[in-house]
């Protein structure tokens, strides 16, 4: 009977191995499974930080060569944001395609407006919640384009990465968000790069005006993402598609006045509707609505700070191309200015349990230099011959 169960059942010490086996075959599928969607993750941000870059950075380059032809900065502003209607029905094909239960479009808005409140998006919520920043986006958008006009684009686009900065003192103050002395350091870098940018060209009325126009930009752009968390809190991609809508709404409603004001009073003045250059200005509005597409919704496949990356990236990528297309000129103090700037927006994408981790990491790199330590001492004295060790003294008794 002995035999017959030894047969049957296994002993514990055969039944802890498999149930070990078992248990590293699970982990190690589970590890697979965590490696294979951290491969995709980062595939995809590579991707998207591209495309991040390519469109910030060609939006930038096309409206400079849009303003050879037609100056117009603020009918180019009020022109892109109207596409930004397309937000929300694309998000609904996007829903229509991908997920399981499918709604019509009625439903699916209805669903998005609780963004809003219990009644939904009412004609008091529109004044309230999504006017203010309709306004905010049309001057961040016409500030930077007017900068452009100023000065070469390697400037506007880092002094635009100046926003991050503006965010967190913003949010600091407002938000009463966690201090961080790292974050404060990268405030300054980006104080101190501003000051050095306007030095780099001598204080020139135009660079001066230019370099001011880009930080009120930063300033609006800064606005803008704090008044929405503090209003309005975080929303769903849903939600976001719907809001960014309603900014085109908002901005064919009652901004359009303005365009045609400038017009009329020969501020932004154009002889006639053929000399308009249509392939830029829907080139340029078509690179903006894939940048708002990549950074509003890109978070969905991939990590956020990778696409930030990719506004970084655009500073070098206009910087070759102003150097091949215009007469800029890369002094030290210019290159010292782009340097701190960017230093400054990489420090701000450090997560805020950046000091934990590190600490984590240097008390282990210790332990493992301890451990390492008596091994090796160890494997030398094991390796020296007896007759050495009864004769000769050993190094470490005449160490202090």
């Amino acid at each position: 009977m002995g035999d017959e169960r030894s047969r049957e059942s296994p002993a514990p010490a055969e039944a802890q191995m498999q149930a070990g086996a078992e248990g590293g075959g699970r982990v190690s599928r589970c590890c697979w499974k965590c490696s294979v969607t951290q491969l995709k993750k980062i595939f995809w941000g590579v991707a998207v930080v591209l495309g991040v870059c390519s469109s910030w950075s060609g939006s930038t380059q096309l409206a400079k060569l849009t303003f050879k032809k037609f100056d117009a900065p603020f009918t180019l502003t009020w022109f892109a944001t109207n596409w930004n209607f397309l937000f929300f029905p694309l998000y609904y094909l996007g829903h229509v395609f991908k997920s399981a239960e499918k709604q019509s479009p009625k439903q699916r808005y209805r669903e998005c407006c609780r963004f809003f409140g219990d009644n939904g998006l009412t004609l008091k919520v529109f004044f309230t919640k999504a006017a203010p920043f309709g306004v905010l986006w049309t001057l961040t958008n016409y500030l930077y384009l007017h900068a452009i006009k100023k000065i070469n684009t390697t400037d506007v686009s880092v002094l635009f990465c100046c926003n991050k900065a503006f965010v967190f003192l913003l949010s600091w103050i407002v938000l009463r968000d966690r201090f961080m002395g790292v974050r404060i350091v990268a405030a300054i870098f980006a104080i101190a790069g501003i000051v050095m940018m306007t030095y780099a060209d001598g204080f020139h009325s135009h660079s001066v005006i230019g370099i001011a126009l880009v930080v009120g930009s930063a300033s609006m752009s800064a606005l803008y993402k704090v008044l929405f968390k503090l209003l309005l809190g975080s929303a769903k991609f849903g939600e976001a598609a719907l809001f960014l809508s309603v900014l085109a709404v908002f901005n064919v409603l009652f901004v359009t006045c303005i365009p045609v004001i400038l017009y009329f009073t020969k501020v932004e003045y154009w002889s006639s509707f053929a000399v308009v250059p249509w392939g830029n200005l829907c080139g340029f509005s078509i690179l903006l609505l894939t940048f708002n597409i990549l950074l509003n919704f890109g978070i969905a496949i991939t990590y956020p700070t990778l696409i930030s990356l990719g506004i970084v990236l655009s500073v070098p990528v206009n910087a070759v191309v102003d150097h091949y297309t215009s007469e800029i000129v890369f002094n030290s103090v210019r290159v010292i200015a782009i340097v701190i700037i960017g230093l400054g927006f990489l420090l701000l994408l450090l997560p805020e349990e950046w000091d934990v981790w590190v600490i984590k990491l240097l008390t282990r790199l210790k332990v493992r230099k301890k451990e390492e330590i008596p091994e090796g001492n160890g494997d030398i004295t094991s390796g020296l011959p007896n007759k050495s060790r009864r004769t000769r003294p050993s190094m470490s008794s005449f160490a202090h």
